[in-house]
């Protein structure tokens, strides 16, 4: 990614004074002006841009950024405390992952709830009675959009028939498995999971048992976003 001017003044712009934090721990929306952009790719799900963007320090430098509609994944624990981790197959990475059923949020004005459940379906063939909000996160914030929620699903059940077969190549055929939550933790901390949203999840899942499930946010919140300054702290 380009930077102007060259020799990066802005590097010590902070003139000495003191870069540790003082305040609230807390992400915030806060962006820096974007002067300029420039469409590099336009997909069929994402986009790629370079914004021109002004610096505290007053300089112009470029950033490539992916604009990304968005995902929702999910957690299914069963009444044995199983985890549901479906096994799919991943072109950019050339493997097959085991992952938490997810789609993306491709459907305009579709709550993520309604996503969630549409993709529980669809994936796993599962509806489910309970829901929450596990987690809400940027997948790769440095270079992507996207933003992503991962919900709790309790007291799964099958639909009757399973689930509708996808026209989508990666999805034809997804081999699904039971595993005790603590042993997927087990998988994720050996290295043998690697998928970002199902590391996520599981240990945001483990965290949230812990304690008592106290976490955990209504399901039917709209789609999360960074506060404004403005906005309270709680």
């Amino acid at each position: 990614m380009g930077e102007r001017p060259a020799s990066r003044p802005w590097a010590d712009s902070t003139g000495g004074q003191d870069e540790r934090w003082h305040g609230v721990v807390a992400d915030v929306a806060d962006p820096w002006p974007t002067v300029g952009s420039t469409q590099r790719f336009d997909g069929a799900v994402w986009s790629v841009v370079t914004d021109q963007v002004q610096t505290p320090s007053g300089h112009i430098i470029d950033r490539d950024v992916v604009r990304h509609p968005g995902a929702v994944g999910i957690a299914v624990v069963d009444e044995d405390d199983r985890v549901l981790l479906i096994r799919q197959y991943r072109q950019p990475v050339g493997g097959y992952l085991f992952e938490l059923p997810a789609g993306l949020r491709d459907v305009a004005d579709e709550h993520p709830l309604t996503t969630a459940q549409r993709e529980l379906s669809e994936e796993a063939g599962l509806t489910a009675a309970r829901w929450d909000v596990l987690i809400d996160f940027f997948n790769s914030p440095g270079g992507s959009t996207e933003a992503f929620r991962c919900f709790l699903a309790r007291d799964p059940a099958e639909i009757p028939g399973g689930r509708m077969r996808s026209a989508e190549a990666e999805e034809a055929h997804l081999p699904a498995v039971w595993v005790p939550i603590d042993d997927v933790v087990d998988l994720v901390l050996t290295g043998k999971l690697h998928n970002p949203s199902t590391v996520t999840g599981v240990l945001a899942l483990v965290a949230a048992r812990n304690k008592d499930w106290a976490t955990l946010q209504p399901a039917e919140s709209n789609m999360w976003q960074l506060p404004s300054l403005t906005d309270p702290v709680i």
